[in-house]
């Protein structure tokens, strides 16, 4: 955990809760091992999806599909979730738990490898939710922008490796180093690419939020470009 054990047990005190469908498919995935996005993080995209009630929303990494319903169902705005998963055994937990929020008509599952099944997509998609294998993810990102729409958000979960990001090279484990080579490039290229806006926060495993916003003003002008 990055942010202070008891700082972090207290912020999540504060919290409301989710309504039962969502805390029953959260206790099962505890349950069973299956990792899902932690509370804070829970909350930060609430927050988003209350700011800017995008009407399309791609994830890519569904697990059982906690974080895809807990979007559709925060999203002030009617939408429709777009969510790729990889992995044959949790594929069928997860349409099940579509079913059973009966959620399965406004959120398609799409199953393959991200890449692939994110090359035969059409965009734009508002809202970008990037929660599948962390040393992926600088190589999924030209397909994220292509389909991230002008002014849409790109949300990627546990960026920071439980501050093990921090860490030279030689120290992080044999096992580890190219995830954290690759996540240093990516962290690189979304927080000095022309036309993103991105902040890296230090939330559950470390959260990076990015805007697209590639037709930005001239600061003297006040104009766009």
């Amino acid at each position: 955990m990055i942010a202070e054990e008891r700082l972090t047990t207290y912020i999540n005190s504060l919290d409301s809760g989710n309504p039962r469908f969502l805390a029953e498919i959260e206790e099962e995935a505890h349950r069973n091992f299956v990792p899902i996005i932690r509370r804070e993080t829970q909350n930060l995209l609430k927050l988003l999806l209350a700011m800017n009630r995008p009407e399309r929303i791609l994830e890519v990494g569904t697990a059982v599909g906690f974080s895809a319903l807990l979007m559709e169902y925060y999203n002030p705005a009617a939408c429709m979730v777009t969510t790729i998963e990889n992995y044959a055994k949790r594929i069928p937990v997860a349409r099940a738990n579509f079913v059973r929020a009966g959620k399965q008509n406004v959120i398609q599952l799409l199953e393959g490898d991200a890449m692939q099944v994110m090359q035969e997509l059409e965009g734009p998609y508002d809202f970008i939710f990037m929660d599948a294998a962390k040393g992926q993810y600088i190589h999924f990102l030209p397909e994220v922008m292509r389909l991230l729409a002008e002014g849409g958000v790109l949300v990627s979960d546990n960026v920071l490796q439980d501050g093990e990001i921090l860490e030279s090279h030689f120290a992080v484990t044999r096992r580890n180093r190219t995830i954290h080579k690759r996540m240093r490039e990516y962290l690189y290229e979304l927080t000095h690419t022309e036309g993103l806006t991105t902040s890296v926060l230090p939330i559950g495993d470390g959260i990076s939020i990015t805007l697209r916003n590639d037709l930005r003003r001239d600061p003297r002008s006040g104009r766009m470009p």
